[in-house]
């Protein structure tokens, strides 16, 4: 791997991150799951590159606003910093239509983690991708990633059947323990 490019830690953001609200619009809805704050200074800490990467159709759909999107983003990222932690980059899809185009923006599409990768100097193959549902571990099967299903109430802990490139934990904190375990340098 040339050393100008470095590997990513690709966090999904409802049911991982915060309680899946369906369609959050309101920042006041904005609740961190135990130990996410803590998982994510972790990662600060050891130097790891977090990028958040989210499906948001309600945009799509007209449920809500760019702006509601990006009230419920700050909200999320002063939860975080009250933590000591923080995102390093974040990308989200506003698409709400699974259009079949492995590129596509919306998970699992690829288009997130080509443009952070472009955008910031990203190995693809070193990262890992930490989600919920299988759709936000499928990229790391294309890439040669690592992934980590954390298994919330909506999970169906089988999710990450067939995937030799994922293993399935039950909070977000045990998945950071598991990154930084595996992985010799960021």
């Amino acid at each position: 791997m040339p050393e100008s490019l470095r590997p990513a830690v690709f966090l999904d953001r409802d049911g991982t991150l915060i309680v899946d609200r369906h369609y959050l619009a309101d920042p006041d809805g904005v609740e961190l799951l135990p130990g996410a704050g803590e998982a994510v200074a972790r990662l600060n800490a050891a130097g790891a590159f977090s990028v958040l990467a989210t499906n948001q159709s309600g945009i799509g759909r007209g449920y809500f606003t760019e702006a509601d999107y990006q009230a419920v983003h700050a909200r999320l990222l002063a939860h975080l910093a009250a933590h000591g932690a923080r995102l390093d980059a974040s990308y989200h899809a506003t698409s709400h239509e699974d259009t079949g185009d492995p590129d596509a923006d919306r998970k699992p599409g690829a288009g997130m983690y080509l443009r952070a990768a472009r955008e910031h100097g990203l190995d693809l193959a070193q990262s890992w991708w930490v989600g919920d549902r299988p759709r936000d571990l499928e990229p790391a099967g294309r890439f040669g990633g690592r992934a980590i299903l954390v298994c919330g109430p909506d999970t169906d802990p089988g999710g990450a059947a067939g995937m030799p490139w994922a293993v399935t934990v039950h909070t977000v904190f045990e998945a950071v323990d598991h990154i930084l375990a595996e992985t010799e340098r960021w």
